[in-house]
């Protein structure tokens, strides 16, 4: 896709030990992106020195942090510095080397024909990747997806934690950017924000491209954390959708089938222990009355996950919103970090 010449394009790139990677991205970026910043979390090989010293791309700003907030906590300082710049649509790349920066019109071109309002990669759309990917990498991803899956309400997406992103600015204004993870869930707490707000994503397909770069994402390690979040994150969002915003037949299904299902939990026990303390077997009566509330209630769940899955945002959002919203602050009242701006020109 060609991308306009009037559309304003920013990319940031989150920089911590990349500077094996960084210059080679860099100068892999196309004509079409306006503004590149590149953010230095307080890297101890001082990425944003270097590229200050050997690029003289008139786009690049380098933003320094005095401390180290996590890939997390650096995108959301490109983020918010991007908004400052009027850029209408910002991409995210890792600056490890692991993303094509050639494929950013792909990125781009649904948002600025109005499909969508965030797009993100996908590696696991092409059978032949994803058989040359390790078996603990797979069903890691294929944990991740399902729970993420259910916290944001966005059921066809795949590969959370992929990093390759574009954004509409005027959706990336109404998000509380000072709320939003900062270490390696962000990717993932950035989908139940834009959950939040009813933003349009889609999955692009892409490539994986693996070379000496070391990730410091072990999904081992973080599994659990990941876990946790995404299930604190199912709760903020049923309440959010379902009886805060809303109160439909969804919500009374979903209701109706939890009470059945723990009544049937608390008969049944109450009836398995009575029957183990006499040695009398439960009556049939017994037995249905606590088998059928399950039988209710899974029903119930069930059409409350449809229900669920038809009303994923399918129509973008920021075709409706007025550019003085894409303008707004969303630094919130949290103190900025300190940071030092650098233009590498």
């Amino acid at each position: 896709m060609t991308v306009p010449a009037d559309a304003s394009i920013a990319v940031v790139i989150p920089c911590h030990r990349v500077t094996r990677h960084i210059l080679s991205l860099l100068n892999g970026i196309g004509r079409e992106v306006r503004h590149i910043i590149v953010v230095d979390d307080c890297c101890p090989d001082r990425s944003g020195e270097l590229v200050t010293a050997l690029c003289r791309d008139p786009r690049i700003t380098v933003i320094t942090h005095a401390d180290n907030l996590g890939v997390g906590g650096a995108v959301m300082t490109g983020y918010r510095h991007a908004l400052a710049l009027g850029a209408d649509i910002v991409v995210k790349l890792d600056g490890d080397g692991q993303m094509d920066p050639a494929l950013i019109p792909q990125f781009v071109g649904p948002i600025l024909d109005g499909q969508a309002d965030y797009t993100k990669g996908n590696r696991f759309t092409n059978i032949e990747d994803v058989r040359a990917m390790p078996a603990a990498r797979l069903f890691g991803n294929a944990v991740l997806s399902f729970v993420t899956k259910a916290s944001s309400g966005y059921w066809t997406l795949f590969d959370p934690t992929n990093g390759y992103t574009a954004i509409h600015a005027a959706v990336l204004a109404r998000l509380p950017l000072d709320k939003i993870r900062q270490r390696y869930f962000f990717e993932s707490d950035m989908l139940f924000r834009l959950g939040t707000v009813r933003a349009c994503v889609i999955d692009i397909p892409m490539a994986a491209i693996y070379g000496d770069e070391e990730s410091g994402l072990k999904i081992g390690r973080v599994l659990g954390s990941f876990l946790k979040g995404n299930l604190v994150n199912v709760g903020k969002r049923v309440f959010y959708n379902y009886f805060l915003r809303d109160f439909s037949i969804a919500s009374v299904q979903l209701l109706i089938g939890i009470a059945a299902l723990v009544f049937a939990l608390a008969f049944g026990l109450h009836g398995w222990i009575a029957s183990v303390d006499t040695g009398t077997p439960a009556s049939t009566g017994t037995v249905m009355l606590a088998g059928l509330p399950v039988i209710v209630g899974m029903q119930l769940l069930l059409s409350f996950l449809a229900f669920d899955i038809a009303a994923m945002p399918n129509r973008a959002l920021h075709p409706l919103l007025t550019p003085r919203l894409r303008a707004r602050s969303t630094a919130g009242p949290k103190a900025e970090p300190e940071l030092r701006v650098v233009d590498a020109a």
